[in-house]
Protein backbone atom coordinates (compact mmCIF):
# COMPACT_ATOMS: atom_id res chain seq x y z
CA UNK A 1 0.00 0.00 0.00
CA UNK A 2 1.06 3.75 -0.70
CA UNK A 3 -0.13 6.85 -0.31
CA UNK A 4 -0.46 9.03 -3.72
CA UNK A 5 -1.50 12.84 -3.90
CA UNK A 6 -3.47 14.26 -6.67
CA UNK A 7 -5.53 16.47 -8.22
CA UNK A 8 -8.48 16.63 -9.96
CA UNK A 9 -11.11 18.69 -12.17
CA UNK A 10 -14.48 20.18 -10.67
CA UNK A 11 -15.66 22.45 -12.98
CA UNK A 12 -12.99 24.89 -14.13
CA UNK A 13 -11.59 24.39 -10.51
CA UNK A 14 -8.69 22.16 -9.41
CA UNK A 15 -9.27 20.27 -6.36
CA UNK A 16 -6.87 17.90 -4.15
CA UNK A 17 -7.37 14.77 -3.00
CA UNK A 18 -5.21 11.72 -1.38
CA UNK A 19 -5.47 7.92 -1.98
CA UNK A 20 -4.40 5.01 0.10
CA UNK A 21 -4.16 2.60 -2.11
CA UNK A 22 -5.25 -1.17 -1.58
CA UNK A 23 -5.94 -4.27 -4.15
CA UNK A 24 -9.85 -4.36 -2.56
CA UNK A 25 -12.52 -3.77 -5.06
CA UNK A 26 -14.84 -1.58 -2.33
CA UNK A 27 -13.28 1.55 -1.54
CA UNK A 28 -13.86 3.96 1.04
CA UNK A 29 -14.51 7.39 0.12
CA UNK A 30 -13.72 10.05 3.40
CA UNK A 31 -15.60 13.61 3.19
CA UNK A 32 -14.10 16.29 5.54
CA UNK A 33 -16.61 17.68 7.72
CA UNK A 34 -16.25 21.74 8.62
CA UNK A 35 -13.40 23.79 7.07
CA UNK A 36 -11.32 20.85 8.12
CA UNK A 37 -8.08 19.77 5.10
CA UNK A 38 -8.45 16.17 4.37
CA UNK A 39 -5.86 15.23 7.06
CA UNK A 40 -8.34 15.83 9.50
CA UNK A 41 -8.44 17.18 13.37
CA UNK A 42 -5.18 16.16 14.42
CA UNK A 43 -4.38 13.85 11.19
CA UNK A 44 -7.20 11.68 12.13
CA UNK A 45 -9.11 10.97 8.92
CA UNK A 46 -5.24 10.46 7.55
CA UNK A 47 -5.11 7.74 9.97
CA UNK A 48 -7.97 5.97 10.01
CA UNK A 49 -7.45 6.52 5.54
CA UNK A 50 -3.86 4.34 6.48
CA UNK A 51 -5.80 1.77 8.84
CA UNK A 52 -8.47 1.18 5.94
CA UNK A 53 -6.22 0.67 3.09
CA UNK A 54 -3.93 -1.84 5.39
CA UNK A 55 -7.33 -3.42 6.09
CA UNK A 56 -7.31 -4.02 1.86
CA UNK A 57 -9.66 -1.02 1.18
CA UNK A 58 -8.43 1.91 -0.99
CA UNK A 59 -9.56 4.81 0.28
CA UNK A 60 -9.74 8.66 -0.78
CA UNK A 61 -9.49 11.84 0.67
CA UNK A 62 -10.09 15.40 -0.89
CA UNK A 63 -10.46 18.83 -0.05
CA UNK A 64 -13.83 20.97 -1.49
CA UNK A 65 -13.87 23.98 -2.98
CA UNK A 66 -11.78 26.54 -1.50
CA UNK A 67 -10.70 24.50 1.50
CA UNK A 68 -7.12 23.09 2.13
CA UNK A 69 -5.30 22.98 -1.14
CA UNK A 70 -8.37 23.12 -3.46
CA UNK A 71 -8.86 26.39 -5.88
CA UNK A 72 -12.22 28.29 -5.56
CA UNK A 73 -14.44 29.41 -2.74
CA UNK A 74 -15.59 27.31 0.12
CA UNK A 75 -19.53 27.92 0.10
CA UNK A 76 -20.27 25.53 3.03
CA UNK A 77 -21.52 21.84 3.18
CA UNK A 78 -24.46 22.93 1.64
CA UNK A 79 -23.44 23.54 -1.74
CA UNK A 80 -20.59 20.62 -1.49
CA UNK A 81 -22.64 17.92 -4.02
CA UNK A 82 -20.44 19.07 -6.97
CA UNK A 83 -17.36 18.48 -5.40
CA UNK A 84 -18.26 14.90 -3.56
CA UNK A 85 -19.28 13.43 -6.70
CA UNK A 86 -15.97 14.97 -8.70
CA UNK A 87 -14.19 13.37 -6.09
CA UNK A 88 -16.46 10.41 -6.62
CA UNK A 89 -15.46 10.19 -10.40
CA UNK A 90 -11.63 11.17 -9.30
CA UNK A 91 -11.60 7.82 -7.43
CA UNK A 92 -13.07 5.92 -9.61
CA UNK A 93 -10.48 6.71 -12.49
CA UNK A 94 -7.46 6.40 -9.89
CA UNK A 95 -8.85 3.07 -8.61
CA UNK A 96 -9.97 1.24 -11.41
CA UNK A 97 -10.57 -2.19 -10.33
CA UNK A 98 -13.09 -0.64 -7.69
CA UNK A 99 -16.71 -1.74 -8.33
CA UNK A 100 -18.54 0.09 -5.48
CA UNK A 101 -17.42 3.03 -3.15
CA UNK A 102 -19.14 3.74 0.40
CA UNK A 103 -19.04 7.15 1.87
CA UNK A 104 -17.70 8.18 5.12
CA UNK A 105 -18.79 11.75 6.96
CA UNK A 106 -18.84 12.89 9.84
CA UNK A 107 -20.90 16.39 10.74
CA UNK A 108 -21.81 18.44 8.34
CA UNK A 109 -20.41 15.74 5.78
CA UNK A 110 -22.42 13.38 7.06
CA UNK A 111 -25.26 16.40 6.60
CA UNK A 112 -23.59 17.09 3.03
CA UNK A 113 -24.23 13.29 1.86
CA UNK A 114 -27.94 13.46 3.02
CA UNK A 115 -28.68 16.72 1.28
CA UNK A 116 -27.02 14.65 -2.07
CA UNK A 117 -28.70 11.77 -1.75
CA UNK A 118 -25.79 9.85 -1.57
CA UNK A 119 -23.99 11.51 -4.24
CA UNK A 120 -23.80 8.82 -6.57
CA UNK A 121 -22.09 6.64 -3.76
CA UNK A 122 -23.27 2.88 -3.32
CA UNK A 123 -23.33 2.99 0.61
CA UNK A 124 -22.93 5.73 3.44
CA UNK A 125 -21.73 5.78 6.84
CA UNK A 126 -23.29 8.53 8.39
CA UNK A 127 -21.16 10.12 11.18
CA UNK A 128 -23.18 12.23 14.13
CA UNK A 129 -24.85 14.56 11.17
CA UNK A 130 -25.34 18.03 11.79
CA UNK A 131 -28.89 19.48 11.55
CA UNK A 132 -28.99 23.07 12.60
CA UNK A 133 -28.84 25.84 10.21
CA UNK A 134 -25.89 27.97 9.17
CA UNK A 135 -26.39 31.26 11.56
CA UNK A 136 -29.03 29.80 14.08
CA UNK A 137 -28.20 31.02 17.44
CA UNK A 138 -30.06 27.46 18.58
CA UNK A 139 -26.45 25.93 18.07
CA UNK A 140 -25.22 28.36 20.82
CA UNK A 141 -25.07 26.56 24.64
CA UNK A 142 -27.46 28.32 25.96
CA UNK A 143 -30.05 27.80 23.91
CA UNK A 144 -30.29 24.05 23.56
CA UNK A 145 -33.74 22.05 22.65
CA UNK A 146 -35.34 21.51 25.60
CA UNK A 147 -35.59 17.80 25.57
CA UNK A 148 -32.00 18.02 25.23
CA UNK A 149 -32.12 20.06 28.88
CA UNK A 150 -34.48 17.61 30.20
CA UNK A 151 -32.09 15.01 29.36
CA UNK A 152 -29.15 16.61 31.19
CA UNK A 153 -30.84 17.43 33.97
CA UNK A 154 -31.91 13.97 34.07
CA UNK A 155 -28.68 12.81 34.17
CA UNK A 156 -27.54 15.17 36.99
CA UNK A 157 -30.35 14.10 38.75
CA UNK A 158 -29.14 10.68 38.78
CA UNK A 159 -25.91 11.78 40.25
CA UNK A 160 -25.54 11.85 44.13
CA UNK A 161 -22.43 14.06 43.92
CA UNK A 162 -24.80 16.91 41.72
CA UNK A 163 -27.68 16.60 44.50
CA UNK A 164 -25.42 16.86 47.51
CA UNK A 165 -24.45 20.33 45.56
CA UNK A 166 -27.96 21.01 45.42
CA UNK A 167 -28.98 20.89 49.22
CA UNK A 168 -26.06 22.59 50.26
CA UNK A 169 -26.39 25.40 48.26
CA UNK A 170 -23.46 25.38 45.51
CA UNK A 171 -26.26 25.87 42.23
CA UNK A 172 -27.22 29.36 41.45
CA UNK A 173 -31.35 28.76 41.59
CA UNK A 174 -31.85 31.84 39.51
CA UNK A 175 -29.96 30.19 36.74
CA UNK A 176 -31.52 26.66 37.63
CA UNK A 177 -34.78 28.20 37.33
CA UNK A 178 -34.06 29.82 34.15
CA UNK A 179 -33.07 26.27 32.65
CA UNK A 180 -36.05 24.26 34.23
CA UNK A 181 -38.12 27.05 32.15
CA UNK A 182 -36.52 26.13 28.80
CA UNK A 183 -36.80 22.59 29.86
CA UNK A 184 -40.48 22.94 30.25
CA UNK A 185 -40.87 24.35 26.33
CA UNK A 186 -42.49 22.31 23.40
CA UNK A 187 -39.54 21.34 21.79
CA UNK A 188 -39.34 22.97 18.24
CA UNK A 189 -40.22 21.32 14.85
CA UNK A 190 -37.28 20.02 13.26
CA UNK A 191 -35.20 22.27 11.07
CA UNK A 192 -35.46 23.23 7.26
CA UNK A 193 -32.01 21.43 7.21
CA UNK A 194 -33.41 18.25 9.19
CA UNK A 195 -36.47 17.66 7.02
CA UNK A 196 -34.37 18.47 3.96
CA UNK A 197 -31.71 15.97 5.13
CA UNK A 198 -34.56 13.65 5.82
CA UNK A 199 -36.36 13.90 2.47
CA UNK A 200 -32.53 13.25 0.59
CA UNK A 201 -31.97 10.45 2.61
CA UNK A 202 -35.45 8.87 1.76
CA UNK A 203 -34.98 8.92 -1.85
CA UNK A 204 -31.32 6.58 -1.49
CA UNK A 205 -31.38 3.08 -1.86
CA UNK A 206 -28.05 2.08 -1.15
CA UNK A 207 -27.31 0.42 2.47
CA UNK A 208 -26.82 2.94 5.42
CA UNK A 209 -25.45 3.34 8.69
CA UNK A 210 -25.93 6.30 11.48
CA UNK A 211 -22.99 6.53 13.84
CA UNK A 212 -24.36 8.10 16.98
CA UNK A 213 -21.44 9.06 19.43
CA UNK A 214 -23.58 9.44 22.75
CA UNK A 215 -21.58 12.13 24.60
CA UNK A 216 -21.40 14.50 21.45
CA UNK A 217 -24.17 16.78 21.71
CA UNK A 218 -24.41 17.31 17.78
CA UNK A 219 -25.40 13.98 17.55
CA UNK A 220 -27.84 14.30 20.32
CA UNK A 221 -29.75 17.30 18.41
CA UNK A 222 -29.76 15.30 15.72
CA UNK A 223 -31.35 12.20 17.42
CA UNK A 224 -34.03 15.24 18.61
CA UNK A 225 -34.93 15.87 15.15
CA UNK A 226 -34.81 11.85 13.74
CA UNK A 227 -36.49 9.00 13.96
CA UNK A 228 -35.16 6.90 17.35
CA UNK A 229 -35.68 3.40 16.36
CA UNK A 230 -34.58 4.02 13.22
CA UNK A 231 -32.90 0.79 12.39
CA UNK A 232 -29.78 1.81 10.90
CA UNK A 233 -28.59 4.33 14.25
CA UNK A 234 -26.09 2.55 15.65
CA UNK A 235 -24.76 4.44 18.90
CA UNK A 236 -21.38 4.17 20.39
CA UNK A 237 -21.78 4.98 24.26
CA UNK A 238 -19.71 7.35 25.64
CA UNK A 239 -17.83 8.65 22.21
CA UNK A 240 -17.24 12.07 21.85
CA UNK A 241 -17.27 14.27 18.50
CA UNK A 242 -14.27 12.94 16.68
CA UNK A 243 -13.77 9.03 18.75
CA UNK A 244 -10.81 10.25 20.40
CA UNK A 245 -10.28 7.64 22.62
CA UNK A 246 -8.80 4.10 21.68
CA UNK A 247 -11.56 2.28 22.55
CA UNK A 248 -14.15 4.56 20.18
CA UNK A 249 -11.85 5.14 17.17
CA UNK A 250 -11.72 1.22 17.36
CA UNK A 251 -15.21 1.05 17.24
CA UNK A 252 -15.55 3.72 14.88
CA UNK A 253 -13.24 1.28 12.38
CA UNK A 254 -15.18 -1.81 13.00
CA UNK A 255 -18.30 -0.27 11.54
CA UNK A 256 -16.88 1.26 8.38
CA UNK A 257 -14.78 -1.98 8.06
CA UNK A 258 -18.66 -3.67 8.25
CA UNK A 259 -19.79 -1.30 5.87
CA UNK A 260 -17.36 -1.94 3.48
CA UNK A 261 -17.53 -5.99 3.92
CA UNK A 262 -21.50 -5.83 3.32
Amino acid sequence: MSRLSHTFGCGKLTLAGTLDTAPGRTGLLIVSGGNEVRSGAFGGQADLAAQIAAAGFPVFRFDRRGVGDSDGENHGFRNSTKDITAALDAFRAMAPQIGRVIAFGNCDAASALMLASGAGCDGLVLSNPWTTEPGDSSAGADNLPPALIRARYWEKLKSPMEVIRLLVGGVNLGKLAQGVGHALRPSPPPSSLAQDMARGLASYTGNVRILIATGDRTARMFEMAWDKSDPRIRRCEGAGHAYIEPEHRAWLKAEILAALSA
